[in-house]
């Protein structure tokens, strides 16, 4: 059988997903169809390993690993059927650059609800050139999809045939046609944020260590939320993260709670923010209840 491609996609992309598809035959591989028409069985992916965690036993390891790209956070498992991606993934500590080689899987909850993980067959440490490279390579890619799905969303009836008459390659083509009767006319729009995510990265002046906004009010009585955007408040909270880790284990999170709230941040929208500073591989949870700066 010929090997599958393995395809770059982000991980915003990846985790959209809710279609499966299953090739014939007994041996036949199965994919995950994103929205923008990646056929996915296998798939290479670059960021930073966040977090970590044995879900098995000493005697028969089974990792569970998170991989940020900036867009959001790629689930990694291995175990004893990878005994080369398990050992590897046992000797990396967070945070770290790696680079993840391995196949889509699937899983549906008893309520439904669609989950998309990746099964590593390999995975190496890397520097930020290669993750800056992959980015490159993911945000082409994902143009490439966009422009496929754009042109498909005008057809009446969207075909493989006439695809591939536009110049698209026959396995892009088939994953468009299919996730575009699934998904129903896709957001391409919030892809092309995806995109700009991306290539925000990849800008020297990106503003991971930009200071305080200007005459930051003392008190919350003082704020005026809509004064500070997002971007700014995210910048709060890393400065706060900053400080707070005084042991360098980590800032506790009720200290951090209380901080944010002195600065008009209350718990529910501290919560959100850390989520997406987790999300974009700027913090990373050392231990339960610690949000450490990377």
């Amino acid at each position: 059988m010929m090997r599958e491609p393995a395809w770059r996609v982000f991980a915003s992309e990846f985790n959209a997903s809710t279609l499966e598809f299953k090739g014939e035959g007994e041996k036949a591989p199965s994919y995950v169809i994103t929205p923008l028409g990646a056929m996915i069985n296998r798939l290479f992916i670059v960021g930073i390993l966040t977090d970590m965690q044995n879900l098995g036993t000493d005697q028969d390891p089974y990792w569970r690993a998170t991989v940020s790209d900036g867009t959001d956070r790629f689930y990694v498992y291995a175990g004893k059927y990878a005994p080369e991606a398990s050992a590897a993934l046992a000797k990396i500590e967070p945070p770290s650059f790696v680079a993840v080689i391995g196949k889509s899987r699937t899983y549906s909850s008893d309520e439904g609800k669609f989950y998309v993980s990746v099964r590593a067959e390999k995975v190496l440490t890397v520097d930020e050139h290669i993750k800056d490279n992959w980015l490159l390579e993911t945000v082409r890619a994902t143009l490439r999809r966009i422009d496929a799905m754009e042109e498909a969303m005008q057809m009446e009836t969207p075909t493989v045939e006439g695809l591939v008459n536009l110049g698209f390659p026959a396995p892009l083509a088939d994953g468009v046609v299919r996730a575009a009767e699934h998904y129903q006319d896709p957001d391409v729009n919030r892809f092309r944020g995806t995109v700009l995510e991306a290539l925000e990265q990849l800008l020297p002046d990106r503003g991971f260590d930009l200071p305080l906004p200007r005459d930051m009010p003392a008190g919350p009585e003082e704020i005026d939320d809509e004064e500070i955007d997002d971007g700014e408040k995210e910048e709060v909270v890393l400065k706060l993260i900053e400080k707070l880790d005084v042991n360098k284990k980590g800032a506790s999170l009720p200290d951090l709670i209380k901080e944010a709230a002195k600065l008009g941040i209350l718990e529910d929208e501290l919560e959100e923010i850390n989520n997406s500073l987790l999300d974009k591989g700027l913090i990373y949870e050392p231990t339960i209840n610690r949000m450490k700066r990377i």
